[in-house]
C-alpha cells in the first residue's frame, strides 16, 4: 500500500512546480528509501509508544508511578544519545564506499534489535538484567537509526531531478510520522486485550511482527543501485583524493558553520514531534484525565496529519525555497506552542485532535518539507551523507531523545501545569528560525534559496 501510494504521487504529472518524471533508478531509490525507512522507524516508533504505557510497568516495576515513567523515558533517550555515533560511523562508510551497503547494514542492525526486544524477559522474570538488556538493545536500535534516515534522504536527494529535491526528500522525511501511526495502530489493537494479557504477551506481538517486515525491506534494499552523484564523484577520483582523510574531519574543517547551524536547525522538528507523540500520551492520561485509548487515538491523529502534510509542503518548498519553508516551521511553533497546550487542557477530544493535527500539519509538515533539501544543499556530494547524519543526529541527541523526559520533569515542576513545556517549544522554534536564517546553502541546484 505504501509503495503504490508513493509511486502514484511520484508519477503524477501536475505540480506547483515544473514536474519532471523520475527515471527508473530514481523511482527504485525512492521506493527503497521509503519502504526501508518506514519499517525501521516502525521499529523505533514501537518503542516510543511502548515507553509511555508498557516499559515502566514491565521493566521498572520496582519504581513508583512517576519514577517509572521517567525511567522509561530515560531508556527512550538512550537510543538518541547513541545515534550520533552510529550515524557518523555509518556515514563515514557511506561517503567512502557508497550509500547502498550502509543502508543494508542499518536495516539488519535495527531489525535484529527490535525482534530481540519482543523476546526480552521482564524485570519480574530476571530482575535487573531486564532493564540492562533493554538498554543494550535500545542502543543497537539507535546505532542503526542514526544513519537510516540521513542515508535515505541522501540517496533520494542525489537522484534527479534536482528541481524536485524538497518534494522527494520530504517523502522519506515524513516516514517517522507514518511509522509511528502504524505502530500506534498495532498498540491500539493489543490494547483491547485484558490488561493481564497485554502486559503478559500481547505487547510482544508488534515487536515480533517487525521480523517479517524486516525481510521485505532487506530484499528491496538489496536491489538498490548507487546514486548518480556518488558514482560521478567516484569517477572524478574525489574518493581517491581523500583516500587518507576521514570525511567527517574534512567536513568539520571545511564546513563548520554549516554543521553548527544545520544541527541547531532541527530543534523545531524534533521538539514538536516528540512532544506530540511520546510525551502527549502520558500527559493526556495522567494530567488531563483521558483514557489510554483516547490518548493513543489523539496521538495517531497527529501522526497521520504529519505524514500526509509533508509531501504537500515539500511541493510548495520546491517553489518558494526549502530554506524559507524550514524557517517558517520554527516561527510557527513559537506561535502555536501555548495555544496547543491550552487546547490539550480542555479535555475535549475533538478540540485536542484538531489542535494536535493542526500543529502537525503546520509545524511538522513544513519542517519535513524543507529539512531534507535544506540539509542536502548545505554540503558537497563527497561529504553529504556525513553532513546530513551529523546535523540530524546531534540535534536528535540534544533535543529529540531528552524531550519526553524534559517535558515530564517540567510538568512535575509546576505540579501538573504544562506552561514550562510550552515555553520549551517556543525556545525550540526560535532556535530553528535563527539557525536557518544564519546560513545559506552553497550547493543547492533547485529552489529559490
Amino acid at each position: 500500500m505504501t509503495v503504490s501510494l508513493d509511486n502514484h504521487n511520484l508519477l503524477e504529472n501536475r505540480s506547483l512546480t515544473k514536474r519532471e518524471k523520475l527515471n527508473p533508478m530514481a523511482r527504485r531509490a525512492l521506493a527503497a528509501g521509503t519502504v526501508g525507512t518506514l519499517i525501521e522507524w516502525y521499529d523505533y516508533g514501537l518503542y516510543g509508544a511502548a515507553s509511555a504505557l508498557i516499559i515502566g510497568p514491565l521493566f521498572f516495576s520496582e519504581l513508583s508511578g512517576s519514577a517509572g515513567v521517567l525511567a522509561a523515558f530515560a531508556t527512550f533517550a538512550v537510543g538518541f544519545f547513541i545515534r550520533p555515533l552510529g550515524g557518523l560511523v555509518m556515514a563515514h562508510f557511506g561517503d567512502r564506499y557508497g550509500r547502498k551497503p550502509v543502508l543494508i547494514a542499518t536495516i539488519v542492525l535495527m531489525g535484529a534489535a527490535t525482534v530481540l526486544m519482543g523476546l526480552l524477559p521482564t524485570f519480574g522474570q530476571i530482575g535487573i538484567w531486564a532493564p540492562i538488556l533493554l538498554v543494550v538493545l535500545r542502543m543497537l536500535q539507535g546505532a542503526g537509526a542514526g544513519a537510516e534516515l540521513a542515508g535515505a534522504m541522501t540517496m533520494v536527494a542525489e537522484n534527479p531531478p534536482n528541481s524536485r529535491r524538497s518534494y522527494l526528500t520530504s517523502i522519506p522525511n515524513r516516514i517517522p510520522a507514518r511509522a509511528l501511526f502504524i505502530a500506534l495502530l498495532a498498540y491500539l489493537a493489543v490494547s483491547s486485550l485484558p490488561e493481564a494479557d497485554m502486559l503478559g504477551w500481547g505487547w510482544r506481538i508488534p515487536f515480533l511482527a517487525s521480523g517479517v517486515l524486516f525481510v521485505v525491506a532487506l530484499y528491496i534494499r538489496h536491489r538498490l543501485e548507487e546514486t548518480p552523484e556518488f558514482v560521478q564523484a567516484k569517477e572524478k577520483s574525489l574518493e581517491e583524493a581523500s583516500k587518507h582523510k576521514v570525511p567527517l574531519v574534512q567536513l568539520l574543517r571545511t564546513h563548520p558553520r554549516e554543521v553548527i547551524f544545520g544541527a541547531l536547525s532541527g530543534s523545531t522538528h524534533n521538539g514538536n514531534f516528540y512532544v506530540l507523540t511520546a510525551f502527549s500520551v502520558t500527559y493526556l492520561t495522567t494530567q488531563v484525565g483521558m483514557t489510554k485509548t483516547e490518548s493513543l487515538a489523539a496521538m495517531a491523529t497527529a501522526s497521520l496529519c504529519a505524514c500526509l502534510s509533508a509531501p504537500i509542503m515539500g511541493n510548495i518548498a520546491d517553489r518558494i525555497g526549502a530554506r524559507k519553508m524550514y524557517a517558517f516551521s520554527g516561527a510557527a511553533l513559537a506561535v502555536l506552542a501555548f495555544p496547543l497546550f491550552a487546547a490539550l487542557n480542555t479535555g475535549n477530544m475533538l478540540v485536542i485532535c484538531a489542535a494536535m493535527g493542526a500543529c502537525s500539519i503546520i509545524v511538522f509538515g513544513c519542517g519535513a518539507g524543507g529539512q531534507g533539501a535544506f540539509l542536502a544543499n548545505l554540503f558537497p556530494t563527497e561529504y553529504r551523507f556525513s553532513g546530513i547524519a551529523i546535523t540530524r543526529e546531534l540535534n536528535a541527541m540534544a533535543v529529540a531523545g531528552p524531550t519526553p523526559f524534559i517535558a515530564t520533569a517540567l510538568v512535575a515542576a509546576l505540579h501538573g501545569a504544562p506552561w514550562l513545556v510550552a515555553g520549551y517549544l517556543v525556545l525550540c522554534g526560535v532556535v530553528t528560525l535563527v539557525s536557518v536564517l544564519a546560513v545559506k546553502d552553497r550547493y543547492g541546484k533547485a529552489g529559490k534559496d
